[in-house]
């Protein structure tokens, strides 16, 4: 079976495992997946992420979960382009997650940063997410 939205698949499986408490989640592994982690993991939302291969051989990325006093970090993550309403932003459109406490995510021509990364390299692209 095909996957629509890889990336809405991976913050669907963050958002399931977070209700239940879980420490890990696993997903399958892609570049995308992997550098959207890396501005989560820079920004503080999860602990980290390690390449795993599993039983049938294909890659995935085990995600640890952070937590903080028993409720999980990301109180809210949420897909804003989607493959059927791809959604960009010029540098100074580029949105502010409640008032500046979250973070988007955006995919640019010189990789996939958070906004405020964005804004000081001064470049636009396709909004991914938005965290908080």
């Amino acid at each position: 079976m095909s996957m629509n939205d890889p990336l809405g698949d991976m913050l669907t499986r963050i958002r399931n495992a977070q209700m239940r408490g879980k420490s890990t989640v696993r997903t399958p592994a892609s570049k995308l997946r992997a550098w959207v982690l890396d501005v989560l993991k820079d920004e503080g939302y999860i602990r980290g992420y390690e390449k795993v291969s599993a039983a049938g051989g294909q890659p995935e990325l085990e995600i640890s979960l952070k937590y903080f006093e028993g409720t999980p970090v990301i109180r809210e993550i949420k897909r804003v382009s989607t493959p059927g309403r791809r959604v960009y932003a010029g540098v100074k459109d580029i949105p502010s997650v409640r008032q500046g406490l979250g973070v988007s995510i955006v995919s640019t021509p010189k990789g996939v940063m958070s906004d405020a990364a964005a804004r000081t390299a001064n470049v636009g692209g396709e909004v991914l997410c938005t965290v908080f």
